[in-house]
C-alpha cells in the first residue's frame, strides 16, 4: 500500500544523490514511492537515477523538466505524487532509518495534524556533524498551532524532516515559485494556519550545509526573509506586532552571522534594529551592547598600536 510520496528535487546533484536515495531505501517504513524531479541537470543525474531502476522498480519515478528552480521542482513532484502524504528530501540531504516511521506515526495520531517535522542535525560537505538546529528551550513552540511561531522565526522547520498531507495543498496552496529562498517557511506558515503541527523529538535527518547553497548567501536570504514577512503582513495574515517581532528575528540572525565573522561593526546596526523592533527580548540588547563594546575595544587597540609606530 502506497502512503508516502517522497519528493527529491535534483539539479546537478549527482555527487550527493546516491546518499539521499540510499537513505530512503534504508527506511524501516516501506509504504513509499520516490519521485525524483530532475530540474534541468547537465550532469549524470539521469543515468544515476536509472541505475536504481532494477532495484526499486515502480517505487522509483523520474520526472525531468527544464530548469525552473527549487520551488517549481517541488511543485512538479507533488503534482506527480500518488501518496496521501508528502515527505521532502533534498538531493544533498539524508534521512535516518526511522525518519518515515516516526513521521507517519505522528501524523496518524491526530486527524487534525497537517504537518509533521522533527529534529535534524547539520553536516558539512563531508558529512561530519556541525550541530543541531533546535535547542531545547524552543520545544514549547514546535507543536500545536504554531503559525505565529513560524512567522516570527521562533522555530525553524528542517525541510528534510517535513511531512504533510497532500490535501493541505488544496487549502494552503503550493510552493510560491516566485520566491528564491524562504519558500519552505512560506508554505509551512500557510499550512500551519489551517492545521495542527506535530514534532518528532529525535534527530531524523541530516541537513548538508554547502558553501554554494542558498543558505550560505546571507544577503539573498535576508531579502527573501523580509519579503516573506511583508507578503503575509500585507495579506492580513499577521498583525503589526508580529511583523515587528519577525523583522527583529531576521535582523538578530543577520547580526549573529556578522558577529561570528568578526564583523562586529556591521553587526551593530542589525542588533540595533532587532532591539528597536522587539525591545522585550533581552538577548537583542545584550548582543547590541556586546558588539558595541568589542568594536570599541578593537578601535582603541588599533589606535594604541598605530601610536607606537615610528
Amino acid at each position: 500500500m502506497l502512503r508516502v510520496s517522497i519528493i527529491v528535487p535534483a539539479y546537478n546533484s549527482a555527487k550527493y544523490l546516491p546518499t539521499a536515495i540510499n537513505s530512503v531505501i534504508s527506511q524501516t517504513y516501506d509504504q513509499w514511492e520516490l519521485v525524483i524531479v530532475d530540474d534541468g541537470s547537465t550532469d549524470e543525474t539521469r543515468e544515476l537515477v536509472s541505475s536504481y531502476g532494477s532495484q526499486l522498480g515502480d517505487k522509483l519515478r523520474y520526472v525531468y523538466q527544464p530548469n525552473r528552480g527549487l520551488p517549481a521542482a517541488r511543485n512538479t513532484g507533488i503534482r506527480s505524487a500518488r501518496g496521501d502524504l508528502i515527505a521532502l528530501l533534498d538531493a544533498d540531504d539524508m534521512w535516518l532509518p526511522l525518519r518515515l516511521e516516526r513521521s507517519v506515526a505522528a501524523m496518524d495520531s491526530d486527524a487534525e495534524i497537517g504537518l509533521v517535522h522533527g529534529k535534524f542535525e547539520r553536516v558539512n560537505t563531508e558529512g561530519s556533524p556541525i550541530g543541531q538546529v533546535q535547542p531545547a528551550f524552543v520545544r514549547k513552540y514546535l507543536s500545536g498551532r504554531i503559525a505565529d511561531h513560524i512567522y516570527t522565526r521562533r522555530v525553524h522547520l528542517g525541510c528534510p524532516t517535513v511531512t504533510f498531507r497532500r490535501c493541505c495543498i488544496d487549502k494552503a496552496g503550493w510552493f510560491d515559485e516566485t520566491m528564491r529562498a524562504t519558500e519552505d517557511r512560506d508554505l509551512w506558515f500557510r499550512i500551519a494556519r489551517h492545521y495542527k503541527t506535530a514534532f518528532v523529538d529525535e534527530i531524523i535527518a541530516y541537513y548538508r550545509v554547502s558553501p554554494g547553497s542558498m543558505s550560505s548567501d546571507p544577503e539573498r536570504m535576508f531579502r527573501w526573509q523580509t519579503f516573506f514577512v511583508e507578503k503575509h503582513f500585507r495579506a492580513g495574515a499577521c498583525g503589526r506586532l508580529k511583523r515587528l517581532q519577525a523583522l527583529a528575528s531576521i535582523y538578530r540572525e543577520r547580526g549573529d552571522y556578522l558577529f561570528t565573522k568578526l564583523r562586529t561593526g556591521e553587526a551593530i546596526p542589525n542588533y540595533f534594529r532587532a532591539a528597536l523592533f522587539d525591545p522585550s527580548k533581552i538577548a537583542n540588547h545584550y548582543m547590541l551592547t556586546k558588539a558595541v563594546i568589542i568594536t570599541l575595544q578593537r578601535h582603541i587597540y588599533a589606535g594604541k598600536q598605530s601610536s607606537r609606530l615610528p
